[in-house]
């Protein structure tokens, strides 16, 4: 059988910092994209695109791009202005990207699903480690129930910059773990901590520990800063069963299972009969695709605008995460006291 043509979907880009010109790469790439167009206020970046992909139209003025013959835009902008220019876009009825976090309240987040659902145009938020390979191996692993009943979760997210001056560390940072735990445990939390402190630049903190608290038990403690000597990038989930480490900055390996665990008896009379039962197993390292998530992440995007679907990391997901990051930012405010959220 034939495959049919892929409808070809018209994009443009606004920014052209540091992950703008990630985007434009993979929107320029992937079957059935036409990369159109791209904004941004400063000339020496649109002269670098131009030099990089001379057919792709620059301009200055993101009023001009929304104007222009494209079906759909990618955000790339700083946080404080993801609310406006998605809402703008929208309001053209284009299709919207918009890195993550989605907004830096719950209040416009809900806007810009509610303005989405009606002008029917997909909101999507880039939460790019969902389309990471080893993310959805991990996801499947644990919904496999291999894993045994999941404990607690332990994620680090440090390195020595980059130093953002209009949001601390969490809202940086912390996005990227929230959105894999939620997706891969399949569960939200309802109660979230914060603690941290600024060290660099005066009320903006680069050290944070938010720790969330699910309902079913599950505790996850999120380690995240911009002041470490060390680039890690790993979440380490232990189960009654098994253990498993997922460490991104590993070249190849980046899902060990460890099959280690420890086991109660059933009963017990005394102290003397308690013995706890210690289990060292087997360390596997399974194969996972190389895929590049954020190709991944920007082909799923242009076929839930071809198909009418809702996105893995829709505009509710990003809800759910700068809902978090909110009770986190009051937490971290208030001495690390505990945050309820309402679903």
């Amino acid at each position: 059988m034939i495959d049919k043509e892929v409808r070809s979907v018209c994009v443009g880009v606004v920014g052209c910092g540091y992950w703008g010109p990630k985007l434009i790469r993979n929107f320029q790439t992937i079957p059935g994209s036409e990369m159109r167009g791209v904004a941004d206020l400063r000339q020496d970046r649109l002269e670098h695109i131009r030099g990089l992909y001379p057919a792709i139209k620059t301009t200055t003025s993101y009023e001009e791009l929304l104007d222009s013959p494209i079906e759909a835009v990618a955000i790339a902008t700083p946080v404080s202005r993801h609310f406006a220019m998605a809402r703008q876009a929208l309001l053209h009825n284009k299709h919207v990207l918009v890195e993550k976090p989605l907004t830096q309240s719950s209040k416009d987040a809900e806007a810009l699903i509610a303005l989405a659902e009606e002008r029917q145009r997909v909101l999507m938020v880039g939460h790019t480690f969902e389309y990471n390979p080893a993310v959805e191996y991990l996801k499947d692993y644990i919904a496999r129930g291999d894993l045994g009943h999941v404990y607690y979760v332990n994620a680090s997210r440090v390195n020595l910059g980059i130093f953002q001056k209009d949001i601390n560390v969490i809202w940086d940072l912390a996005p990227h773990d929230v959105s894999i735990l939620l997706y891969i445990l399949g569960l939200k939390p309802d109660k979230v901590s914060a603690r941290g402190a600024a060290y660099v630049q005066p009320n903006i903190e680069d050290v944070a520990y938010v720790t969330l608290n699910f309902p079913t038990g599950i505790m996850a403690d999120v380690r995240v800063s911009w002041l470490d000597p060390c680039k890690i990038r790993r979440i380490t989930v232990v189960g009654s069963k098994k253990m498993i480490v997922y460490d991104d900055v590993e070249p190849t390996e980046k899902i060990r299972i460890y099959d280690k665990g420890v086991d109660a008896p059933p009963y017990s009379d005394t102290m003397e009969q308690f013995r706890l039962s210690y289990r060292y197993g087997d360390i596997t390292t399974p194969a996972i695709s190389n895929a590049e998530p954020l190709a991944q992440e920007c082909a799923h995007f242009l076929d839930c605008i071809r198909n009418g679907k809702e996105a893995r990391s829709s505009g509710r997901v990003g809800l759910q995460v700068v809902k978090i990051l909110e009770g986190a930012q009051r937490s971290l405010k208030s001495g690390g006291a505990v945050q309820e959220i309402t679903w």
